[in-house]
C-alpha cells in the first residue's frame, strides 16, 4: 500500500509526462529563447494528455490489472507530472522562470497530498509563498492565476489555497480542518527550501498545540459526519466515503495515528511494522488493507458509472457496480446482493479496527484515564482486571484455551457497567471462532439471554417529553465506540454481533450478519434490522416509548413470556434469504435454537408459533377489511390465546418500528390497535361474536337515539337509518354515523348532486374524506385519479352505495410523508378536483402522467417489481379478495379500480399499502347483484386482465430505467 505509484507504472508516467513537456517546450527546455506556444494551443495539448492518461488508468483498471489503492495512486502519479509540466509553462509564460529559484512553492494537501485521487475527485492545491515578499509578488499572483485557470479550462476540479506560512500556522490553530489539509501537504514543484521551511515550522506548531485537542476536534467532526450520513454502517444505500465503517473513517483512524505515533501513510498504519505496538497482527493488517482496496475499487467503479464525483452507492448503481466487480447469482443470492454483504462485511472489517487502534492512540494522546474504577476480589478472582475503567482478561487467562471466558467477561461487564478494553475486543475478534465450543452450553445460554433480554423493569415509567427523549429513540443504535451508549441490550448485542461471536453461537445468525434486501422499504441489513428491533423491545419494555407507541407499553407490562417474546424477535428474520417463505424456515430454525438457549418445550413452541405468524396481524391489518367479521373469526381461531395475542402484537409493532422511521405512523398504529381490540373482544368470548343482524340493529338503536338527543327530527332520523345496509352499520362507530346523518340531510335539504368533507385526523395521522355524490360504475376510480393529482396517498377506503341509489365514500388519506393532508389549501385543491374529476372536467390520465413524470426516478425504477394478482374468496362470506401487488406509482389505484369497474364488478372496500417502492392494494368487490364471483372462467378472466396491465406498467419502467443507464454507462 505504497502511496507512489506502481512500480510497473513509474515507467508509462515519466514517459507520458516527458511527452507532454516536449509537446509544451518543443526545443526540449524551459529557456526563455524559445517561443511561447499559444494558451490555446497549450490547452489542446495539454487536455488530449489529460484525456490519455485518464483513459489508461480507467482502462488498466476496468481490466483488472490495477485495484483500487493502486488505481488511486496512478491517477494521482500522473496529475503530479501534469501540474509539474503545467507550472514550469506557467512560470515561462509569466517570465518567473528567468529566476535562479522559484519564488513559490505548489503543494498537493488532502487526500491528493496522500497521493491518491478518485476519478473525479477534486485536486486539492496550496500555493506557498513567502511570508516577505519583494517585487515578485505580483509576478507570483499572475503564475497562480494562470495555473488555476488553466486548470479550470480543462474542467478540472481544484480546492486552492494561496498562503505564507505564517498564514498556514495561523490558518491550521484556527480550524482543525486546515490542519487535517496541511498535514498530508506534499510538495509538487517550486522551491524546496520554502516547503522544507513550511514543513518544519508546521511539526513544530502540531507538537506545541498537542494531540488532545486535534483528536478530540476529529472524533467530535466524525459523529457529526456520521449523524449527517445515517449514523448506522448498515444502511443500505450507503455512502461509502462518509458513511460510517466507509474511506473518510479509515483516513479518520490514520490522521489520530498520524498525529500521535508519526505514522506518514495509511499503509505505515497497516504495515507490519505497526503490529510491534501489540495491536494488530500481520493477518489482521492484511485484512484491513483487504479493506482498503476493496474500499476504493467501489469508489473508482461508482465514479465512473456515475459520470461524476458521487459517493453513495444508490439501488440504481448498485447492480451495476456489483456486475462489474465480478458478483453474479450463486444459488438463491443475486449478485447485487452478494457484492452489499461482501460492503457491509467490510465496513465491519473497518469498525473493528477503529475499535482496535483508536482507544491506544487515545491513551498515548491523552494519557490514562483519571478516577477510573478498579476491579474488586471478585472479578480478580474470575480473572478478569480494569485498566482506564475498561475491563479486560488478567494476565495468564486464555480464550483459546477458556472460551467460556469471554462470555464471563460480557457478563462482568455488563454486572459492572464497565466497558470492554480495547486489547480484551482484540481478544474477543481474534478466538471468537472457539465460541463454537459453547454451544448448547448452560452457563453460555444465560449469559446470553441476560445480554439479549436485558433487565426486567421494576416499575416501567414513561419516557420524558421533548427533544432529547425523541432523540435518543430515532438515533440507531450502532455506536460501540461511544461511552453514552452502554445502556440498553442493543449495547451487547452489537458486541456480540460485531466480535463474531453471536455467530459462532448461532450459525444461523451468521448468515444474515451483512444481509441486505435489494428494495426501498427496508433501510438497514437483516442483522441490524433484528438488533434494533431487540433495542426498540426493550425500550418499550422500560415505557421509554410510551407517547410514542402507548399501547405496547401497556401490553409490555404483564408479560408471562418475556424470554420467549426477546428470543422470537431474535429469530423472526433468522432465514431472510434462503428462499422460500422465512416465517416458514425460521419457525423450524426456533425448534433446535429455543433448546440450545436452555429455553423449556413450552417457550419453544411459543417462540416457533411467534416466527411463523409474525407477518399475520400487519397482513391482517393494512390488507383486510377489519370490519368484515369472518376476518376477525378466522385470526381468533389461529391465535387463540389472550398472551399469544399480546405477544404476537409486541413483536408485529417492534419489527415494523425497526425497518425504518417512516415506516411506522400513527394510522397504522390505529389500525393495528383495533384489531387488537376486536379479537380480544372474540377470545373472551365479548359481543363480537354475536350474531351479524344483532349487532347491525344494536348500531342502529344507538345511533338513532344519539341523532334524537343531539336534535334531528325524527323523520329525518327514519329515513337515514332507512338508507344504510347492514355491512354500512358494521363499518362507522356511532359518532360517525351521526356525522353521516347531518352530512345526507344537509345535501338532501340543498338538492346537492355531490357532496364532499374533510376531516384532518392528526392524532391517528389521516384525513377523513366523506363523499356523498350519484352512484355510478368507475365512480371510486375518478376519486381516486383526483386524489392522486392532488398529491395524497388512499391508504383505506370503505366504499357503500345506499337504498337511494346515492354512494357515501369514506377515504382516509395521507400526503407523501405518511402524515394527514391538512393545509387548508390542499384540501380546498382536493374537493375541486373530485369535483372536477367527477363533473367531467379534468382529464385524469393526463394529469395523472405528468404527476408520473415529476416522481419517477431512476433510483426507484432500478428495483424490479414482479407484479402479481392473487384472488382469494375464502378471506370473506359476502366479497371475493382482489389482492394486486405491483409498482407504486401516481395513478396506480386509478387504473386499478378503472380495470375493475370495466370488468363490472362492485368495490366495497379497498385497503392500500406501500412497501417502498412496492405497492399491495388489497380490495372487497361483489358482482353487479351484490354477490361474491364464484365463476372459475371469470375469476380467471378478472386476474388475466388485471396482471396484464401491471406486466404493461412494469415493462414500460424497466424500459426507461434501461434507457438511462446504457445512457450513463
Amino acid at each position: 500500500m505504497s502511496n507512489a505509484a506502481p512500480p510497473s507504472a513509474s515507467a508509462s508516467v515519466e514517459a507520458m509526462t516527458n511527452a507532454l513537456h516536449s509537446a509544451l517546450f518543443p526545443a526540449g527546455t524551459g529557456g526563455g529563447d524559445v517561443r511561447a506556444l499559444p494558451r490555446e494551443d497549450a490547452i489542446g495539448l495539454v487536455r488530449r494528455h489529460l484525456s490519455r492518461y485518464q483513459a489508461h488508468v480507467r482502462e488498466e483498471f476496468e481490466h483488472h490489472r490495477l485495484g483500487g489503492a493502486e488505481a488511486g495512486k496512478l491517477l494521482a502519479a500522473y496529475t503530479d507530472g501534469m501540474i509539474r509540466v503545467l507550472a514550469a509553462f506557467a512560470m515561462q509564460q509569466t517570465g518567473i522562470d528567468s529566476h535562479p529559484e522559484a519564488p513559490f512553492a505548489i503543494a498537493a494537501t488532502g487526500g491528493y497530498g496522500r497521493g491518491l485521487l478518485a476519478p473525479f475527485s477534486d485536486i486539492d492545491l496550496l500555493f506557498l509563498v513567502p511570508d516577505i515578499q519583494d517585487g515578485q509578488g505580483e509576478d507570483v499572483r499572475a503564475c497562480v492565476e494562470y495555473i488555476l485557470y488553466f486548470l479550470w479550462d480543462l474542467g478540472l476540479k481544484v480546492g486552492h489555497a494561496t498562503r505564507t506560512i505564517n498564514e498556514c500556522i495561523a490558518e491550521a490553530e484556527a480550524d482543525t480542518t486546515v490542519r487535517t489539509t496541511l498535514l498530508d501537504a506534499r510538495a509538487l514543484t517550486g522551491s524546496e527550501s520554502l516547503f522544507s521551511m513550511f514543513q518544519a515550522r508546521y511539526i513544530v506548531a502540531c507538537v506545541r498545540a498537542g494531540a488532545d485537542r486535534f483528536i478530540t476536534d476529529k472524533r467530535k467532526e466524525r459523529a457529526a459526519r456520521h449523524h449527517r450520513f445515517g449514523d448506522s454502517p448498515y444502511l443500505v444505500e450507503p455512502n461509502i466515503k462518509e458513511g460510517r465503517g466507509g474511506l473518510r473513517d479509515l483516513q479518520t483512524l490514520y490522521w489520530m495515528c498520524r498525529y500521535t505515533f508519526g505514522t506518514r501513510h495509511v499503509s505505515d498504519l497497516l504495515a507490519p511494522g505497526f503490529s510491534e505496538l501489540g495491536l494488530l497482527t500481520e493477518q489482521e493488517a492484511k485484512r484491513a488493507r483487504r479493506a482498503w482496496d476493496f474500499l476504493w475499487r467501489v469508489r473508482f467503479h461508482l465514479h465512473y458509472v456515475s459520470g461524476r464525483a458521487e459517493e453513495r452507492l444508490t439501488f440504481d448503481v448498485q447492480p451495476v457496480v456489483g456486475g462489474r466487480m465480478g458478483y453474479t447469482r450463486h444459488g438463491r443470492q443475486v449478485g447485487v446482493e452478494r457484492f452489499m454483504r461482501h460492503y457491509f462485511l467490510t465496513v465491519r472489517e473497518v469498525m473493528r479496527l477503529t475499535l482496535v487502534l483508536e482507544p491506544a492512540v487515545l491513551r498515548q494522546a491523552l494519557g490514562p484515564v483519571a478516577n477510573a474504577p478498579e476491579a474488586d476480589s471478585q472479578m480478580r478472582d474470575a480473572g478478569f482486571t480494569v485498566l482506564d475503567g475498561r475491563i479486560l482478561p488478567q494476565r495468564g487467562t486464555s480464550f483459546e484455551d477458556e472460551p467460556i471466558q469471554m462470555m464471563r467477561l460480557l457478563d462482568w461487564a455488563k454486572k459492572r457497567k464497565l466497558p470492554i478494553h480495547p486489547m480484551a475486543m482484540h481478544q474477543l475478534i481474534r478466538w471468537e471462532r472457539r465460541a463454537a465450543s459453547l454451544r448448547g452450553d448452560p452457563e453460555t445460554a444465560r449469559i446470553f439471554l441476560d445480554l439479549m433480554c436485558g433487565d426486567p423493569p421494576e416499575r416501567p415509567q414513561r419516557a420524558p417529553r421533548g427533544d432529547a427523549a425523541e432523540q435518543a429513540d430515532t438515533t440507531p443504535s450502532f455506536h460501540l465506540m461511544d461511552e453514552g451508549r452502554r445502556k440498553g441490550n442493543a449495547y451487547w448485542l452489537h458486541i456480540l454481533n460485531e466480535t463474531g461471536l453471536m455467530g459462532r453461537l448461532l450459525p444461523d445468525w451468521s448468515r444474515v450478519v451483512g444481509q441486505m434486501q435489494f428494495d426501498t422499504y427496508h433501510v438497514f441489513t437483516v442483522d441490524e434490522h433484528i438488533i434494533d428491533a431487540l433495542r426498540i423491545l426493550g425500550r418499550v419494555e422500560h415505557g421509554q416509548m410510551a407517547d410514542e407507541i402507548p399501547i405496547a407499553y401497556d401490553l409490555a407490562r404483564n408479560l408471562h413470556s418475556r424470554r420467549a417474546l426477546y428470543v422470537a424477535v431474535m429469530l423472526h428474520d433468522i432465514a431472510k434469504g434462503r428462499g422460500g417463505d422465512h416465517s416458514e424456515i425460521g419457525s423450524q430454525i426456533a425448534l433446535y435454537v429455543c433448546p440450545e438457549l436452555g429455553m423449556d418445550s413450552e417457550e419453544t413452541e411459543t417462540v416457533s408459533w411467534l416466527v411463523l405468524h409474525h407477518l399475520l396481524l400487519s397482513h391482517t391489518a393494512f390488507q383486510r377489511d377489519i370490519d368484515d367479521p369472518k376476518t376477525i373469526l378466522d385470526l381468533a381461531d389461529i391465535i387463540q390465546s389472550p398472551e399469544r395475542l399480546r405477544l404476537l402484537l409486541l413483536l408485529t409493532i417492534v419489527d415494523m418500528r425497526a425497518v425504518g422511521p417512516r415506516v411506522w405512523n400513527a394510522w397504522k398504529a390505529t389500525l393495528l390497535n383495533e384489531l387488537y381490540m376486536r379479537v380480544a373482544e372474540v377470545l373472551e368470548g365479548s359481543l363480537a361474536t354475536t350474531e351479524r343482524d344483532v349487532r347491525v340493529e344494536r348500531a342502529k338503536d344507538a345511533t338513532s337515539r344519539w341523532l334524537v338527543e343531539d336534535g334531528m327530527n325524527e323523520a329525518d332520523v327514519r329515513h337515514f337509518m332507512g338508507l344504510g345496509y347492514g355491512s354500512y352499520w358494521l363499518s362507522f362507530d356511532h359518532d360517525t354515523h351521526a356525522r353521516h346523518a347531518r352530512l345526507i340531510s344537509e345535501s338532501e335539504r340543498v338538492h346537492s348532486p355531490l357532496t364532499v368533507e374533510t376531516q384532518p385526523l392528526p392524532a391517528r395521522g389521516v384525513t377523513e374524506v366523506t363523499i356523498y355524490a350519484a352512484d355510478h360504475p368507475g365512480l371510486f376510480s375518478k376519486i381516486a385519479g383526483a386524489v392522486a393529482i392532488a398529491g395524497a396517498s388512499i391508504v383505506d377506503a370503505r366504499i357503500h352505495t345506499m337504498t337511494n341509489g346515492m354512494a357515501l365514500d369514506t377515504l382516509w388519506i395521507q400526503d407523501a410523508g405518511g402524515a394527514a393532508f391538512e393545509e387548508p389549501q390542499q384540501l380546498a385543491r382536493l374537493s375541486l378536483l373530485v369535483e372536477q374529476a367527477l363533473t367531467g372536467h379534468l382529464n385524469i390520465n393526463r394529469e395523472i402522467a405528468q404527476c408520473g413524470r415529476r416522481v419517477s426516478g431512476r433510483r426507484m425504477r432500478a428495483i424490479h417489481v414482479p407484479p402479481r394478482v392473487v384472488i382469494d374468496n375464502r378471506a370473506s362470506n359476502t366479497c371475493t379478495v382482489v389482492e394486486i401487488n405491483g409498482r407504486d406509482r401516481p395513478g396506480l389505484l386509478h387504473d386499478v379500480t378503472a380495470a375493475l369497474s370495466e370488468q363490472k364488478l362492485q368495490i366495497a372496500s379497498a385497503h392500500i399499502t406501500t412497501y417502498g417502492v412496492r405497492a399491495v392494494d388489497v380490495f372487497y368487490v361483489k358482482d353487479l347483484f351484490g354477490l361474491k364471483i364464484t365463476d372459475k372462467g371469470r375469476l380467471d378472466r378478472i386476474r388475466t386482465t388485471l396482471l396484464a396491465g401491471l406486466q404493461e406498467a412494469e415493462a414500460a419502467a424497466q424500459r426507461r430505467s434501461s434507457e438511462l443507464e446504457s445512457i450513463t454507462i
